[in-house]
């Protein structure tokens, strides 16, 4: 089921539109106005030789809206035709192999969207529980065109693991050695092992432990995806991991305990027997999206102690239970096996609590990313509770839902989190916003310390991990200036999130979306002023006339290690200047 400009059944022009997006909106190709047909601009660009062009509109914050159907590449006979993605990717400036990398991941992303369109019923999705709506949302990134690559996975592993499917699997479980370890675990650690494993599970493990002479003092579990298990024995990582079961480090237990099935980010996954118990989520060496999607070997252990420190702040600070209700997902636990060693990232798991053990009664819980989708009639999934309540009232409550408690944690605290559509719940009731939920926190929180409202509260990042020791800022969860705050904040709650929400009830209900960012303005405003925040509100610079935002396709192109970024025009800074008028 598609966003609300995808043409059903195309899922190749999805891909070559929001590739071309892509391409205008990091300023990759330079496009010449070529005239205006009914309110959009027809951009007109060279690349290798060869002329596109294309229907636009530019939305909030630069994005580009491209009418579907439009992007179009002139033949060798003179005569425009639809554009293809291998001639929209020979002629951009990266080196080859990158290209062909590129080429192969949006192939790839065409791929699986006919095998869903041919494979998995197109049923309604309202009403579902969130575990079922987080498998079923298979529409993947708005912007990014590499949105269901999954290198690596081939189609009897997409039935078997895509989240889409929904299959149960049990996880793989290894006893490493304890000094190949890095462990994160909060209180008894037989404890822990012994509630999330259950008594059948835990039983069985005790039992081959013993067989196998293996002792708790020596080893420590080790859970892996089972595709990363079989990678790791036959595929990529082979001649790092065999060594490791020759000798004796690693000990293979095979699939043991719950079933579990996909979410939406594909390494996290669901407990299927009792959702209300831990996800975990799982190295996985495919390239998805963005990136590779192993963990980052010095977040792991880091994890557990960031959410000590930003469950803290919340529940130090009232207004997160009365004004701004918000409910933080820890992550308690993390486990990492050669953390700095050639397996390192490879072989990790972190253990964060779930969203349904946080609902009470009556309340109901969606992906934040649900509210830009369509349903199979052309629709908006949250159609019915925008004709129940009406629109301005239940964007109103949305939005302070949505925006207030990520503003407050940001203005008020210091603290700015990467508040995607994927990393954000929303609570209902019957369609009512009444809570937000943040969840996926150990590499995506940052902080300034001339910012940070309470630095006696900030983990002991030094004694974490040795790479924190001496890091400039910028290159962990210190940032070097509000600047980068903002840019995180804005980036993943404004640029990359609610920009395709208002699109949707642009194109669906009829709001024109000025009217929806001027409402976000205003909330922000009188936040601001409601706490005595003007100082602080000023200091992070919301309404900057132009921002940074990341170049999430160019560092693909370059496969950048470091972030790299652009800058875009801000909404917001024309609503603070008509207002200082």
């Amino acid at each position: 089921m598609p966003f609300p400009r995808d043409l059903p059944g195309r899922p190749e022009e999805r891909v070559v539109r929001q590739l071309a997006a892509a391409l205008l909106f990091e300023g990759i190709v330079e496009p010449a106005a070529a005239g205006v047909d009914g309110g959009e601009r027809r951009l007109v660009w060279r690349s290798g030789g060869r002329e596109f062009r294309c229907l636009a509109s530019a939305g909030p914050f630069g994005r580009p809206r491209i009418r579907p159907g439009s992007v179009e590449m002139r033949g060798e006979d003179g005569n425009w035709r639809a554009a293809t993605l291998d001639r929209m990717v020979a002629g951009l400036n990266a080196p080859e192999p990158h290209l062909a990398g590129l080429l192969a991941e949006l192939e790839r992303t065409v791929s699986l969207c006919r095998w869903n369109a041919a494979n998995l019923p197109a049923t309604p999705r309202r009403g579902l529980s969130f575990p079922d709506l987080e498998c079923r949302l298979e529409e993947g990134h708005p912007y990014h065109p590499c949105f269901k690559a999954r290198l690596g996975f081939d189609e009897a592993d997409h039935a078997a693991f895509g989240p889409e499917v929904g299959q149960r699997f049990q996880l793989v479980w290894l006893l490493v050695a304890r000094s190949c370890l890095h462990l994160a675990i909060p209180g008894e650690e037989e404890e822990f092992w012994q509630s999330e494993l259950g008594p059948a599970a835990w039983a069985e493990i005790e039992r081959r432990r013993e067989e196998l002479n293996l002792p708790a003092t020596d080893y420590c579990l080790l859970p892996l995806h089972p595709w990363q298990w079989w990678d790791l024995r036959e595929g990529e990582g082979a001649s790092w991991l065999r060594p490791w079961l020759a000798d004796g480090r690693a000990v293979c237990l095979g699939p043991l305990g719950d079933h579990y099935r996909a979410s939406q980010s594909v390494r996290t996954v669901m407990n299927a027997d009792d959702p209300r118990k831990a996800d975990v989520k799982l190295a996985l060496n495919i390239v998805n999206t963005a990136s590779r999607r192993i963990i980052d070997p010095h977040s792991v252990c880091t994890g557990p102690a960031i959410s000590e420190w930003l469950t803290a702040v919340v529940a130090g600070d009232t207004d997160f239970s009365d004004r701004y209700p918000l409910t933080l997902l820890p992550e308690y636990v993390g486990i990492i096996a050669d953390r700095d060693g050639p397996l390192a990232g490879q072989m990790a798991a972190l253990w964060r609590r779930s969203v349904q053990s946080t609902l009470g009664e009556g309340e109901s819980a969606i992906p934040f990313n649900m509210l830009m989708v369509t349903e199979a009639d052309g629709s908006a999934f949250a159609a019915p509770w925008i004709e129940r309540y009406g629109l301005l009232p239940w964007l109103d409550r949305l939005l302070e839902v949505a925006v207030l408690p990520v503003w407050h944690l940001l203005v008020r605290h210091g603290i700015a989190v990467e508040a995607h559509g994927q990393n954000m719940v929303l609570v209902h009731r019957d369609g009512w916003p009444v809570r937000l939920i943040l969840r996926d926190f150990h590499d995506s929180v940052e902080y300034t310390p001339d910012f940070v409202a309470d630095p006696g509260l900030l983990p002991d990042f030094p004694n974490l991990h040795p790479a924190y020791r001496d890091a400039p800022p910028d290159r962990y969860y210190w940032a070097g200036g509000i600047d980068a705050l903002r840019e995180l904040a804005m980036d993943t709650l404004f640029v990359f999130n609610l920009t395709d929400v208002s699109d949707l009830l642009a194109l669906k209900h009829g709001l024109p979306e000025p009217e929806f960012w001027r409402r976000v303005h205003d909330l922000l405003e009188a936040h601001a002023s409601r706490h005595g925040l003007e100082e602080r509100h000023r200091r992070v610079g919301h309404a900057a006339p132009e921002i940074l935002t990341e170049s999430l396709l160019r560092g693909k192109l370059l496969c950048a290690r470091e972030e790299i970024h652009h800058t875009v025009p801000n909404i917001f800074a024309r609503f603070a200047l008509e207002g200082s008028r």
